[in-house]
C-alpha cells in the first residue's frame, strides 16, 4: 500500500499568488459556485479588473473565422507551421504600424508572431536581459507599469528595476525626467528600457518628444528600447499618434543604423480580439528576429488557425486600418470621459487619473482612507461578499489592485491605495461602475471602522 505523497512544489509555485488582473475573478468564481450549491441566484459581477474587451471584433476577422479559406484547415489537416509565423500574418502587424507613420517614414521592419503581447514580452525579456538569477542587464521600467512584465521577469528569473512616476492630486502621472533615466541607466546598466506610449495602467499618453529623448539615451548607452504599442491609435488628446517607429535620424542621429528598437504588438485591443491570442515582436534588427525564432522553436509554432484568421487583415489599406481604430478611439474617448467625470462626482476626495490614452483609469483613495487601508482587501471584499442592488438586481464590481503594477524594493507600495479600472464591459454596464464603486467602498469602510 502506498503512503502519503511527500513531493514538494517549487519555490516559484509556493511563493506565487494569482495576478492582480485575475485575482478578483478567481475568487468571485468560487462565490458563484457556492451560491449555486445553496440554490441561490448568483450575483452578477461587472468585471473591469482585466482588459478583456467585450466589443465585437473586426468584421473581416469574424468572417474568416466563420468561413476559412485554407483548404488544409477546412479538410482537417492541421500540421505545425513555421516557428516565426506565416509571412502574411507578420505582414499584417507591420502594415498596422506603418498605417500610423507619417509620409516618408518607412523603416525596414522584421516580425515574429507571438502568443499575444504577453508572449512577446517573454521573448523580449529572454532576448535582452541578463542570465537567470543574476543582476546584470535588468529590464528598466517606469512605475507603475503593466503587471505582466514583472510577472514574466519573475517567472524567468530575470531582474527588473524601476524609476518612479507619481500620480498628483489633479490626476496626472508625470513623465520621468530624462536626467532620472540617465541616472538609472548609469546605476543599473540595463539591457533594455521599456516604454508604453499608450500607457497601461495609467491611461497617460507619452509624447513623441519624450520617446525621442528616451531613444537617444538608449542609443548612447548601447541598449535596446522596447515600446509596448498594443494600444496604438487609442489616444484622446490633440496631436499625432506617438511611436518608437516615428523616430528618425533627424530626431536622433544614428537611430536608424543602430537597430535597437523593438515593439510589442497585439490584435487584442485595437481589433477587439483578446481571445485570438495574436501578437508579434517587431524590430529593425534582423539578427534579433533570427535569435527570437531560434528561442521559439521550443514551442514549435504559433497557432496556424489563429494566424489564418489574422491574415484576413492582410488586404486592408492604411486608410481602412486608421478608420477602424478611429471608431474605437471615438467610442473610448466618450466612455472614458463619462467614467472620469462620474467617478470624480461620486468620489470627490478620490484621485482619478486623467484619460489620455489606452482604456484604463487609476483610482487612488489615499486622501479618503486611513493608513491601514489595503486595496487588495477591498477588492477581495467585493469579490467574496460585496453586494449592491440596482433596479432590483444584485451586483458586485471586480477591479484590479495596483500593487502588482509597481516594482518596489523599499518603502510602501503606492498600489496599496490604488485600483485600476478597465473600460471593457458593454457601455450600459460600464455606466453602473461609478455608483457600484462608491456604494461598495462605503459599505467596506463602514465594516472596517
Amino acid at each position: 500500500m502506498f503512503g502519503k505523497f511527500n513531493g514538494k512544489f517549487s519555490n516559484f509555485f509556493n511563493n506565487l499568488k494569482p495576478s492582480g488582473l485575475r485575482m478578483a475573478q478567481t475568487v468571485f468564481e468560487k462565490r458563484v459556485k457556492a451560491d449555486q450549491k445553496k440554490g441561490r441566484e448568483p450575483i452578477e459581477a461587472i468585471n473591469v479588473a482585466i482588459g478583456s474587451v467585450s466589443l465585437k471584433t473586426h468584421p473581416k476577422l469574424l468572417e474568416r473565422y466563420l468561413n476559412p479559406l485554407d483548404e488544409d484547415l477546412i479538410r482537417g489537416i492541421w500540421r505545425y507551421g513555421e516557428t516565426p509565423g506565416t509571412d502574411k500574418a507578420n505582414a499584417v502587424f507591420i502594415k498596422i504600424i506603418k498605417a500610423f507613420l507619417p509620409k516618408g517614414v518607412d523603416p525596414k521592419l522584421y516580425s515574429i508572431i507571438q502568443d499575444g503581447g504577453s508572449g512577446a514580452m517573454r521573448t523580449a525579456v529572454l532576448g535582452l536581459c541578463g542570465d537567470a538569477g543574476k543582476d546584470e542587464r535588468p529590464l528598466l521600467v517606469m512605475n507603475p507599469t503593466y503587471t505582466n512584465y514583472k510577472a514574466v521577469a519573475d517567472e524567468l528569473g530575470r531582474k527588473i528595476v524601476a524609476v518612479e512616476r507619481a500620480l498628483d492630486r489633479e490626476g496626472n502621472f508625470n513623465d520621468v525626467a530624462v536626467e532620472e533615466i540617465e541616472r538609472a541607466v548609469k546605476r543599473y546598466k540595463p539591457g533594455a528600457l521599456l516604454i508604453i506610449p499608450y500607457d497601461n495602467p495609467s491611461g497617460k499618453l507619452m509624447r513623441q518628444k519624450t520617446i525621442n529623448e528616451y531613444a537617444r539615451i538608449c542609443l548612447e548607452n548601447d541598449m535596446f528600447i522596447i515600446s509596448d504599442e498594443a494600444y496604438r491609435g487609442l489616444y484622446y488628446v490633440d496631436g499625432e499618434p506617438p511611436s518608437i517607429w516615428r523616430v528618425t535620424n533627424k530626431d536622433v542621429p544614428g537611430i536608424e543604423e543602430a537597430k535597437i528598437r523593438i515593439s510589442i504588438e497585439s490584435l487584442s485591443k485595437t481589433f477587439n480580439a483578446c481571445g485570438l491570442r495574436m501578437g508579434a515582436l517587431v524590430t529593425d534588427n534582423e539578427d534579433f528576429i533570427e535569435k527570437a525564432s531560434a528561442a521559439n522553436t521550443t514551442y514549435l509554432c504559433p497557432s496556424i488557425i489563429d494566424m489564418h484568421i489574422a491574415e484576413a487583415l492582410y488586404d486592408e489599406s492604411f486608410e481602412d486600418i486608421r478608420a477602424w481604430i478611429k471608431g474605437l478611439r471615438d467610442y473610448y474617448k466618450n466612455l472614458l470621459e463619462y467614467m472620469y467625470e462620474n467617478l470624480k462626482k461620486r468620489l470627490p476626495k478620490a484621485i482619478v487619473s486623467k484619460p489620455e490614452a489606452s482604456i484604463y483609469l487609476v483610482v487612488d483613495l489615499r486622501d479618503m482612507v486611513d493608513e491601514d487601508f489595503d486595496a487588495e482587501d477591498f477588492v477581495m471584499y467585493c469579490a467574496k461578499e460585496g453586494e449592491v442592488e440596482i433596479n432590483g438586481k444584485r451586483y458586485t464590481l471586480l477591479v484590479s489592485p495596483m500593487w502588482g503594477f509597481y516594482n518596489v524594493i523599499e518603502g510602501r507600495n503606492p498600489g496599496h491605495t490604488q485600483v485600476r479600472i478597465a473600460c471593457v464591459e458593454p457601455e450600459d454596464k460600464m455606466k453602473l461602475v461609478p455608483e457600484l464603486f462608491e456604494r461598495l467602498l462605503k459599505d467596506y469602510l463602514n465594516k472596517h471602522k
